[in-house]
This record gives C-alpha cells, structure tokens and sequence, in this order.
C-alpha cells in the first residue's frame, strides 16, 4: 500500500508500554531538515518519535523521511505519548523542535508538557496540511520554561475533529549558546525554522555583552591553534557564505522589533525565519538558505522593483574579511551582534551613502546610464550588480546601539581600528547580482531611489564554525572557501 494511503484507525483502549531507550539524552546520527531533501547533521536532544515510554493511540510505519526509519502515525485528538529521562539541557534558550507530515486539512495542536499530561507547557505547535503523510516539515518554538536537565515529557495531540491529523517522526531540545565570542571548539547543532516564538522584549539604547564572559571568550579565541595553510590560497584575508533569498515581509526585527508589518518591504537572505520577533536565539533555532548551514544569520536589503514587480536576487555572496593593515587580531563577532550600513531615508547623493553603488559585472560591462542616472545598464553578457560593506571594527561592549551603527566604526587612516572601536572583527560585505542587464529603467526600492540602499545584518552564526574561520583565514591572512578551508 502506498505510504500516503492508509486504512482507518482501530482506536486503541489499552496503554501500549514499551521499553525502548528514550534517544534524548544520547546523541545518536540523525538527519534535521526543513523540508525533505534539505539536509543538516544534527544530533543534540534527539528524541525519536516511535521510542515512547508509553502511548494512546499511536502506531509506527516507515518513513521515507530523511534518514529513514519509522515513524508515529495515526495520531488524532486525545492521543499522547510519553517520553522519560528526556534531558533539557542546562543553560542557554531552550527551543523544542517537532518534525511533522500532514495529508489532513483539518488540522490540530500538537503540545509538549513537563512531568504530566496537565503538566507545564514547554511548547505548543499548530498543524496544518503540509502536501502528504510524508511531506515531512519541521516545527520549532522557543521555550520560556525553567526546568533544566532530565524530565518526563508527554506529547499531547488535539484536534476540533476525531479522524487523524498528523505524523511524528522526531522531537528536539536545544540551548543555545550564552557566549559573547566563542573560544575552543564546541558542537553546536543545526536546526529547522521555527514557527512560532514569542515576540522579543523592545530593547532601546546599548545593549552589552557580559564583559568577564567576554573577556575569557577572547583569550579562548586567541589560544586556537590556526590550522596549517596549505594548498597554495590567494593571500587575502577572506572567507564567504553563498546565500539565496528565503522570503520576503515588511519585518526589521533590529529597528522595529516586535512589530510586525512596521517596515518598508525587505528582501530577506539567509535564515529562513527572520521576522519582527526574531532573537538570536531564534535565529539560532531555524534553517538557512546559505552555504554554509552553520552561518544561521539574518541578513536583509531592501526589496528591488522594476516597473512595480519584485526582482529578486539571483545570487548573494557574503563576504567576510578585513581591511585593516593587520587582520591579524581579527576575532568572532559577540552572538546576537546587530548592526546596519547605509541608510534608508537617503534619497540623494551624498558623500556618506551608501546608494548609486551599483555596477555591471560581466564581459561589456556598463554601456551607459538609466535617465535617472542611478543606475548603469549593462551589456547583454553583464549583469546588474550591488556591494554593501559593513565597518569591521568594534566598541567591544555592546550588542547594538540606538543608531544601529555607533557602536561599530571603520577603521582609521592608519588602517587599523580607532581607539574609540578597538576590536577587530570581520567586515561582512555583501555583492548582490541581479538577473538585470541591457533594461534597467523603472527600478526602485522599497525605501525609494538607488541611494537609500542599505542593509542589515543579524549575527547567528555557530560559534566553533565562525572561531574556526576568522582564526584559519583572516588571522593568518589567506582566503578560504564557503567551507573554511583553503
């Protein structure tokens, strides 16, 4: 029988208990996708969904999800299983993740509780139709509870109708990380978007890193050991992320968060759930579009129109490296770093924008100028291309500022970091190609003409991922792939 056809349910009257280990306190091979076919090694906090302590109502079959195995199935209102000695972990942001595949419209609630099926809430999810009983998608929330280390868990699952609404095949508990800079090497796990997450707190002013945090952070940077060059790199300190668009909202989660639709329309690359309640915890929670996953940041311009229709980017590299004299003393940003570079409400040509910076990349070149004058049109083999740069350097203190840009400068006219920013960090730069050339008249932005391009960047990148890079690349001053390698 196809997997996506199934008999009707026998309801069950009788607890089936099993003694099967309960995977969520070994971390074992797993694979974490967002949907089928995109595909993230994750193993921390894994619970399988067939291995309950007890249930109602559940029954498992083969799954053609990602990694195979069995799934829970059969599931409708009143249903539950329950999962012992499930370890929360014990500092950072707890975040519970549920992999879930849907045939039925009528939808439910799936909800994870602590020690009873009455117990705290640690997590609650809708379900809806997701394409078929093995369209598999991923389910992520972040948790405000307290309890930490091991606990009972019960998944509970309720419906306003009585047929079967949803399959599980796996639950997840992960902390994130409370570090300012990363130091010496640490599995941190990749995961899936989140679908809901309380909207952050509004924070205004400066926020600041914990400083003896950072301070230990840092000297647990600097005493990694670069690896070896070798195969001969360019010597430019340098490394990148390739990333695609994942979506688009009238969000800014550093400028208006927690408020939905107050922006003008962004064009967002990278994370895949950016939003106006995104956190760095959230961010760290959810899937990306770049190469590499573990470069889980946010990163957004504004949406580019011609004529009034939506050009999206056909490809963004993000550069990470450094222009100072000595890149040497580079080190990771603090998680949870929020910075802008130009400006949105610049609408003329001025010596500090950060607009009319567009070019033709490509045999030919420009072969001349828009009416307007902001933009070149480029030949038939070239294409329509924007770099925006970040400064690399830092206060050292603070996560953000009100401005979004004071607590970051660009280096000096020594060609290191002014005393008033003496932390050298990376210089995130993106290029941006548009699938434009011989017309582009008619463009605008979301924020008006070519000279309010701007662009945010929302730091969550794992941390051992980015410590390995800057201190392999940029330290040592050689480029290195999207991999990190040479």
């Amino acid at each position: 029988m196809p997997m996506d056809q199934r008999p009707p349910k026998r309801r069950r009257t009788l607890l089936a208990l099993l003694a099967v280990p309960v995977a969520g306190a070994v971390a074992t091979s797993v694979i974490v996708t967002t949907t089928a076919g995109a595909e993230q090694t994750d193993t921390a906090g894994m619970v399988q969904a067939e291995a309950w302590s007890a249930q109602q109502g559940a029954r498992t079959e083969n799954t053609t999800d990602v990694g195979g195995g069995r799934n829970v199935g059969w599931l409708a209102d009143g249903d539950w299983m329950r999962y012992d000695n499930v370890d929360l972990g014990g500092q950072g942001t707890l975040t519970a993740s549920v992999r879930v595949a849907a045939a039925s419209r009528a939808g439910g609630t799936i909800e994870l509780r602590a020690g009873t099926r009455d117990g705290e809430l640690l997590a609650s999810y809708p379900v809806g139709y997701t394409g078929g009983w093995q369209s598999w998608t991923t389910k992520t929330s972040v948790s405000t509870t307290g309890l930490t280390g091991k606990q009972t868990v019960f998944l509970l699952l309720k419906s306003a109708q009585s047929g079967d609404f949803t399959n599980v095949n796996w639950l997840q508990f992960r902390r994130t990380p409370t570090a300012t800079l990363p130091g010496s090497p640490s599995a941190s796990p990749s995961a899936a978007a989140p679908t809901s997450a309380a909207p952050p707190p509004v924070v205004t002013g400066w926020p600041a890193v914990d400083p003896a945090k950072q301070a230990a952070d840092t000297a647990a940077f600097f005493a990694r050991k670069p690896a070896p060059i070798t195969n001969n790199p360019v010597k430019v300190p340098e490394f990148h992320a390739t990333c695609t668009v994942s979506h688009h909202a009238p969000d800014d989660p550093i400028v208006f968060p927690g408020l939905p639709g107050a922006s003008h329309d962004h064009t967002f690359l990278g994370n895949k759930s950016t939003s106006a309640a995104s956190t760095a915890e959230s961010l760290f929670a959810a899937g990306t579009t770049c190469t590499p996953a573990q470069d889980h940041s946010a990163y957004w311009i504004p949406t580019l129109y011609q004529n009034g229709k939506v050009v999206d980017p056909k490809e963004v590299t993000v550069y990470y490296g450094s222009r100072l004299k000595d890149p040497s003393k580079t080190q990771p940003f603090p998680f949870g770093l929020r910075m802008i570079t130009g400006d949105a409400k610049n609408q003329s040509d001025t010596p500090d924008h950060q607009g009319n910076h567009f070019w033709c990349a490509g045999i030919g070149g420009e072969v001349g100028r828009t009416a307007d004058g902001q933009y070149p049109i480029c030949a038939k083999t070239a294409e329509l291309v924007r770099q925006i740069t970040f400064p690399d350097c830092w206060d050292g203190v603070h996560l953000d500022s009100p401005d979004h840009k004071a607590h970051m400068a660009n280096g000096d006219h020594t060609g290191a970091c002014p005393a008033s920013h003496p932390v050298p960090i990376p210089s995130v730069s993106f290029v941006i190609a548009y699938p434009l050339n011989t017309d582009t008249n008619g463009i605008t932005l979301s924020s008006g003409n070519g000279f309010s391009m701007h662009a945010d960047f929302f730091n969550a990148w794992e941390p051992a991922a980015l410590a390995q890079r800057v201190r392999d690349c940029l330290d040592q001053g050689y480029k290195c792939n999207a991999q990190g390698t040479f």
